[in-house]
């Protein structure tokens, strides 16, 4: 069973080299996998004022941060594709991608398959959990043709603290 994720992309912002949707939907699709029969996401691209908001809102923290995670929580029974919803930070990506020296579009990749991931009910608060997460995103990102984006950077979590 091979999934194919549909993306439902929204760009809140005039940022430039935000990803055409069928990246967005390759790069989705690739972190589903095989866990689901179909897999539905919305994806949000947003300014910093937006990304503020959003995460003060939901994470009590200021400022904008790369990626959240807002996963859809039905029950198993009623059998409906709707995985959740992503929101990205158009200039955090542009920073983090300058700032760690990838390349935009890999960065881009990493915060989809990294939030998808989330929506699928990974997450990074424990260490342990945090390398389980890790690894499938190295390994997902490599299959997709690029480098491991834990190389040569340190291993935050996304309050931007060094977890090591």
């Amino acid at each position: 069973m091979k999934t194919s994720a549909t993306i439902d992309l929204q760009v809140a912002c005039s940022a430039e080299g935000v990803p055409d949707v069928s990246l967005f939907t390759r790069w989705a699709t690739a972190a589903v996998g095989n866990s689901r029969a179909s897999a539905e996401i919305s994806i949000r691209v947003v300014d910093a004022i937006e990304g503020a908001e959003l995460n003060q809102h939901w994470r009590n923290k200021q400022g904008p941060t790369n990626v959240l995670s807002f996963p859809c929580d039905f029950p198993d029974e009623l059998n409906i594709p709707l995985l959740g919803d992503l929101v990205i930070c158009a200039p955090v990506i542009a920073r983090e991608a300058r700032e760690q020296h990838k390349t935009p579009q890999a960065h881009w990749a990493h915060m989809v398959i990294h939030g998808t991931l989330h929506l699928l009910g990974y997450d990074h608060i424990e260490d342990s959990d945090a390398r389980v997460m890790e690894l499938l995103e190295i390994e997902l990102l490599e299959a997709l043709g690029f480098p491991n984006p834990y190389q040569a950077t340190p291993s935050f979590n996304h309050s931007g603290e060094d977890r090591r």
